[in-house]
């Protein structure tokens, strides 16, 4: 899983399905942190305009690059129905924050030839 977490860092544009204004989640956090270190931060939230300084997307198709990573900071019913989304646009490297993951949506990624980390959160790494 190191190699594999290793790997992902080394992206620089990653979507963050679940970002959030309200500073005490952690969509807030990592969007935080993340772009404190430098990465491209794509927030998608379909409730949200802006925050952070940053435009928030509300679905994969407004934004206007190809992201490296999708990171995934919602829970698993909601993570499910978009990872077939991740699939239908070929984007193939899904983190899935503690808490997001379940074992379907592992299963799902491992069957669709996606590249997955979890059980680690992407601020410790």
């Amino acid at each position: 899983m190191q190699e594999k977490i290793k790997e992902f860092m080394n992206c620089r544009r990653l979507a963050i399905i679940g970002a959030s204004d309200n500073t005490e989640k952690y969509g807030n956090r990592i969007v935080k942190n993340l772009k404190s270190r430098g990465y491209e931060v794509y927030p998608v939230n379909p409730r949200l305009k802006e925050a952070e300084g940053l435009i928030f997307y509300p679905g994969f198709s407004d934004i206007t690059v190809k992201v490296d990573v999708v990171d995934f900071v919602v829970p698993p019913v909601v993570m499910e129905e978009v990872l077939k989304q991740c699939k239908e646009l070929g984007l193939k490297r899904i983190w899935l924050q503690p808490g997001s993951e379940s074992q379907s949506a592992i299963a799902f990624c491992h069957g669709n030839g996606m590249n997955i980390v979890y059980g680690a959160c992407v601020m410790v790494n």
